[in-house]
């Protein structure tokens, strides 16, 4: 039977590098497939593997907090985490305000919008799988799937 000190390292590191690199991944908007669903529910094992890596070892642990570099670099983590929750100032990048804002317009206004023609951009929509219907957001259409609603823009904006 396999104890627990021959499991906790192999999860973490395991888990840490799925959550690594999906996580890079996702940062560089290069995630594709299940890399974002993968990142959200698989790191649990993380945790679950720096829990029982701990636990396992808590007696170096307790011996890390003794030492000033650790305490402080500990801290300063805890200081970070802690800024995250603060609400971000009301200013926002004007690029993601315009991205909202057609992302909530009717296609038609964003086809207005682009100076397209109505026709070529309906049949673009129709060939990549889309039916749009009067008034119907891009989001709508999109069905609330940010990269749906990238696509559906990109086709709008097509030249």
């Amino acid at each position: 039977m396999l104890g627990l000190r021959q499991i906790s390292t192999p999860l973490t590191i395991g888990a840490f590098i799925l959550s690594a690199v999906t996580g890079v991944l996702m940062f560089f908007h290069l995630d594709i497939g299940l890399n974002k669903a993968a990142h959200e529910w698989l790191s649990w094992a993380l945790v679950v593997g720096v829990a029982l890596h701990l636990s396992v070892n808590f007696r170096a642990f307790r011996g890390y907090l003794k030492r000033p570099v650790a305490r402080g670099l500990i801290a300063g983590f805890i200081v970070l985490l802690a800024a995250s929750f603060l609400p971000l100032g009301s200013g926002g990048s004007p690029v993601a305000a315009v991205m909202q804002g057609l992302r909530r317009a009717p296609v038609t206004q964003v086809v207005a919008l682009a100076g397209a023609e109505s026709g070529q951009v309906t049949e673009r929509l129709q060939a990549a799988g889309y039916r749009a219907e009067a008034e119907q957001t891009v989001a709508d259409l999109a069905g609330g799937d940010r990269k749906a609603q990238a696509e559906i823009l990109g086709l709008i904006f097509q030249k």
